[in-house]
């Protein structure tokens, strides 16, 4: 026989935290008629502080957010007022607040979000917390996250390089005007090196060169990228960097920095070379070849030909890099 809505709301406190009960309250309020999602909110209205935080019971909660009235979602919203720090560092009760984020209009947003000002640092380390920060990037108008975007004064390379806050870094940069994030646009730019050559630092540095509409901010990256080339093409993460570059620069930026790599006439040790032979460089290389543009594309093939001795000699990496120039050249036969 079919179990109705009405049924479950019932013993709502036992079904929803089960698997399968908390899955068929779920289909149920896709489906139920105004009336029938009427009675089960009082009984998840009952049992709320403890569905919040359960693993299949936090499902329930979400749905109603999605389902539910709009009165509906101010009053779950409101239960969760004063619990907010709390629920955004909780596994479970961290969806509940994004969901609600996504649900309620600005007004209910911005009373949810003021609990966590004085704690958004705190939020970013955290591995649940920082997903609710990131939903307050994303769904709150710019001017209401000032406080998330002030914690950052002072602290920006420090979180740069933490495996959350190189994430909320990107969202910032990516939702907000540059004047708004400047100086964490200094910040980033004035640890450029530092941060290009972490793990978590060097995306921040891509987003920065990708994203930023600040005149001058992809400029003074590609100008560090340049005077640093054998360095950043020959480093694990930096390596990224020096490829972002190549993708976004303007055509002029672009052949500015394959200059570099080609290195000037007369160089004893030219960045080519020593790229050539480098596990990350390597990898570099292959993305110039596909990249350089006539006449710089003639001249770099012309160079690498010079050194085809030492690439057939080399280990896998001169191999590769004999495969990208025989595709490039092949291309041009064609």
């Amino acid at each position: 026989r079919t179990v109705e809505l009405a049924e479950l709301a019932m013993h709502l406190s036992e079904v929803a935290v089960d698997q399968w009960g908390s899955r068929l309250i779920q289909q149920k309020l896709e489906v139920a008629t105004d009336d029938q999602k009427r009675l089960a909110f009082e009984s998840i209205l009952q049992k709320m502080p403890q569905l919040t935080k359960d693993v299949f019971g936090n499902y329930v909660i979400q749905k109603f957010f999605e389902h539910g009235d709009a009165e509906q979602r101010r009053i779950l919203s409101e239960q969760l007022v004063g619990q907010v720090l709390h629920l955004s560092m909780q596994m479970y009760g961290c969806r509940v607040v994004q969901k609600a984020l996504d649900s309620v209009p600005i007004e209910q947003q911005v009373l949810l979000i003021g609990e966590l000002q004085g704690h958004v640092l705190q939020c970013i380390e955290d591995q649940h917390g920082n997903h609710v920060i990131q939903k307050c990037i994303e769904r709150l108008p710019t001017d209401r996250i000032g406080f998330i975007v002030d914690s950052f004064i002072g602290h920006t390379c420090r979180m740069a390089k933490h495996c959350y806050g190189c994430r909320v870094i990107q969202r910032l940069i990516e939702y907000c005007a540059s004047p708004q994030i400047s100086t964490m646009l200094d910040e980033v730019l004035a640890g450029c090196m530092e941060l290009a050559t972490d793990q978590y630092g060097n995306y921040v540095v891509q987003h920065v060169m990708e994203h930023s509409s600040r005149p001058g901010d992809r400029q003074l990256v590609m100008d560090t990228v340049r005077k640093n080339i054998i360095t950043l093409s020959c480093h694990k993460y930096a390596s990224n960097v020096i490829e972002k570059a190549l993708s976004c620069g303007a055509l002029e930026e672009r052949a500015l920095l394959i200059d570099a790599i080609v290195g000037h006439q007369g160089d004893a040790r030219p960045p080519l070379l020593v790229m050539m032979r480098d596990r990350f460089g390597n990898y570099i290389v292959q993305r110039v070849i596909a990249a350089a543009q006539s006449p710089q594309r003639e001249m770099l093939i012309w160079k690498l030909r010079e050194h085809m001795p030492v690439l057939k000699k080399s280990n896998t990496y001169g191999k590769h890099i004999i495969s990208a120039l025989e595709r490039a050249q092949a291309g041009e036969r064609g």
